[in-house]
């Protein structure tokens, strides 16, 4: 069947080890149309964005939002879009991995910041766990972490138990995580907060 390519929305997310042990996690949200389109302010030449929106939060380790920062750079309404970033200043206090989605969509949904602005908020949480997997939290079979681990307080590793390929009964564990392999664990601290 031909296609024709008529919209392209890429949504990219990075994270920032900083120097002073804070992370920062980044989110991007583009969109192109690849031919010279009307817009209500004016004609948007092909090969410019319609929208080129940034959110940047700075977590500590705990996942706790202590900084954050938005920026509009291309909108379709100049000079009034760009009234939406500081409301995301909101999202000071916050934590990464407890009902962030939630609240942030409570904090900043609907006219109190910009609907693209905010559909940002959703990929934060995952890209922070990414960016910590197998650097800040033990990802590997023996749980815990350091020299000093005591084995019979052991945590699983985190990401066990947080999907259908990683759930404890399943192949998956039983191959690579052996320890761990059992009847389902349902009482993971965090457990299905960052799936709102």
């Amino acid at each position: 069947m031909p296609r024709q390519l008529r919209h392209r929305r890429a949504i990219r997310a990075e994270a920032y080890e900083r120097g002073d042990g804070l992370w920062d996690i980044e989110a991007c949200l583009t969109d192109h149309k690849p031919r010279d389109v009307a817009l209500a302010s004016g004609i948007r030449p092909q090969g410019l964005p319609i929208h080129e929106l940034w959110l940047r939060v700075t977590i500590d380790r705990d996942l706790n939002v202590v900084d954050a920062e938005a920026s509009s750079e291309w909108v379709p309404y100049p000079g009034h879009c760009q009234s939406a970033p500081p409301a995301y200043r909101a999202l000071i206090g916050l934590n990464l991995f407890r009902n962030f989605r939630r609240n942030a969509n409570r904090l900043l949904a609907g006219v109190a910041g910009c609907s693209h602005l905010t559909e940002l908020c959703a990929v934060l949480p995952t890209a922070a766990i990414q960016a910590f997997a197998g650097d800040v939290w033990n990802v590997r079979e023996e749980g815990g972490e350091g020299p000093d681990h005591d084995d019979a307080h052991a945590e699983p590793p985190f990401q066990l138990g947080r999907c259908r390929a990683l759930r404890f009964d399943g192949e998956v564990v039983r191959q690579y995580y052996p320890k761990w392999y059992g009847p389902l664990r349902p009482d993971l601290p965090g457990e299905g907060s960052t799936k709102e």
